[in-house]
């Protein structure tokens, strides 16, 4: 859009600001339904209860797929510590974009791209493996071998002892990440519209989770 002058520009800059995390969270799911899976973020009950086996202290790298507008990033940004980094992947270029700029922090990196591509990002970033990943992304209703494809590289990402930390509204995802995954805790929330499967999938060595 062309504005003629600077009074035009100032309020577009200002309908833009308004647009809050809810109204873009309803927007991105009009628009890419499948990939959001949700008509609402999740529930701060949600939020903790998922992140609470997470071990800060010896998380370098934090991988989120599909982060939306941010629900799960500001408390992941609260407990990481200072050095460490916090990649967020999303095919929605409204999120990404939204997100570079609402979160001002120096360890968050939003990348546009698919959460199968996460071997290439991690490295493209300087890192080997990510220490844990995280991922709302509604399995059962990603196109044909995207699902597959995913858990198979997140597998591949986490280094030993990381864990594939999954929230779903349908226990059909473990059906996906089971073959990748021979150790997996699973709790239901329930305060959450809708109620929430929780998922961690351990890699080899389950000696390094959180007491």
């Amino acid at each position: 859009m062309t504005f003629s002058d600077g009074t035009a520009l100032q309020e577009a800059g200002i309908r833009k600001k308004r647009t809050g995390p809810w109204a873009m969270f309803f927007k991105g799911f009009l628009k890419h339904p499948v990939m959001v899976g949700s008509i609402i973020p999740s529930s701060d009950v949600l939020i903790e209860t998922m992140l609470g086996p997470v071990d800060w202290k010896a998380c370098r790298l934090f991988v989120e797929y599909g982060p939306g507008v941010g629900t799960f990033s500001r408390a992941i940004l609260e407990k990481m510590a200072p050095d460490a980094t916090y990649i967020a992947i999303d095919t929605n270029p409204d999120f990404i974009d939204y997100l570079a700029s609402d979160i001002a922090d120096s360890r968050f990196v939003p990348v546009l791209g698919s959460a199968a591509d996460v071997l290439d990002i991690i490295r493209q970033h300087g890192f080997d493996h990510a220490d844990y990943v995280l991922s709302g992304l509604p399995f059962s209703t990603l196109p044909a071998g995207i699902g597959p494809a995913i858990a198979a590289n997140t597998a591949a990402a986490l280094r030993s002892g990381g864990a594939f930390l999954v929230y779903q509204f349908s226990p059909k995802v473990r059906d996906f990440i089971a073959p990748h995954f021979t150790d997996i805790d699973h709790e239901m929330v329930w305060w959450n519209i809708p109620p929430a499967q929780l998922y961690w999938a351990w890699k080899d060595d389950s000696s390094s989770r959180s007491a």
